[in-house]
């Protein structure tokens, strides 16, 4: 054997050491390739599932999956879990968010609400108020602590996970993403398991016979009141087997009920859900 040969796979055989997880084959997921094309057909946009305990891992596809956007309301899973464990929400079905009586364009938004109430709504002034609260400085120590995308804040304490096109907000791909779920599934990450059980509580957002679904939508514009950005991340568990997965979905008019209209697509023909 040549020397160059040699030394090509005593690389290779290096990185499945560093990394074993990452060369489990995407056959081992209950997702095919070909049910993610048939879904993404026409549109523009990224899907990554990855199995928590084997650490297999599929992507649509992996440019689009490293591609860096702002997490739009899907940044709620990480705002509440702080707020959570510093004590600011005492309790996920507790008094949360006391409407100021300003009527906005979302009913749900419009009266008293407990946090997991305000989350599954997708209170926006709820989650604005919670980050206010934990303020600019205990913020950045938890978003450095979690190394949650780029971690930047500059935008402002109450908007920096709203995307606009005349701000600077902080920015994550649909990789990252799913890789914080998947450290938040195991318990790797710098918050309480009774935190976790909480934000996990609020998650919850179906069940079937097949799987639990455990998940935050979130939207984004262009500042008009176009939709333009979609999310849906978060995990589900099924089969005994637990995975997390990210899903991203641009283009006008796009927003987060298609992302969720993907996802769900994907894990029922996957036998997930």
């Amino acid at each position: 054997m040549k020397t160059s040969t040699r030394c090509i796979l005593g690389f290779v055989l290096f990185l499945f050491l560093l990394h074993p997880g990452r060369a489990v084959a995407a056959t081992d997921l209950p997702v095919s390739e070909s049910v993610l094309n048939t879904v993404f057909q026409g549109k523009n946009g990224s899907f990554v599932l990855m199995d928590c305990d084997s650490d297999a891992m599929i992507e649509h596809t992996p440019a689009s999956a490293a591609q860096l956007y702002g997490p739009c309301s899907t940044f709620k899973i990480w705002n509440g879990l702080i707020g959570l464990e510093t004590g600011i929400v005492s309790d996920v079905n507790a008094p949360f968010y006391k409407w100021d009586g300003k009527v906005r364009s979302i009913k749900a938004w419009n009266k008293d609400l407990t946090f997991k109430e305000a989350f599954q709504a997708s209170c926006v002034p709820a989650f604005q108020a919670l980050a206010r609260t934990i303020g600019p400085s205990r913020m950045q120590l938890w978003l450095d602590k979690l190394d949650y995308g780029d971690k930047d804040i500059s935008a402002g304490i109450d908007v920096f996970w709203l995307p606009r096109p005349d701000r600077k907000t902080l920015l994550i791909s649909a990789r990252e993403q799913a890789e914080c779920i998947r450290r938040l599934v195991l318990g790797d990450v710098p918050f309480s398991a009774a935190s976790v059980q909480g934000i996990k509580e609020a998650m919850r957002i179906k069940e079937t016979g097949k799987g639990t679904l455990y998940a935050k939508t979130g939207s984004g514009g262009d500042g008009k009141g176009n939709y333009n950005l979609g999310w849906f991340v978060g995990f589900v568990e099924s089969n005994g087997k637990r995975y997390a997965f990210a899903c991203n979905v641009t283009g006008n008019g796009m927003m987060s009920s298609n992302a969720r209209t993907m996802v769900e697509t994907i894990l029922q023909q996957a036998g997930m859900l």
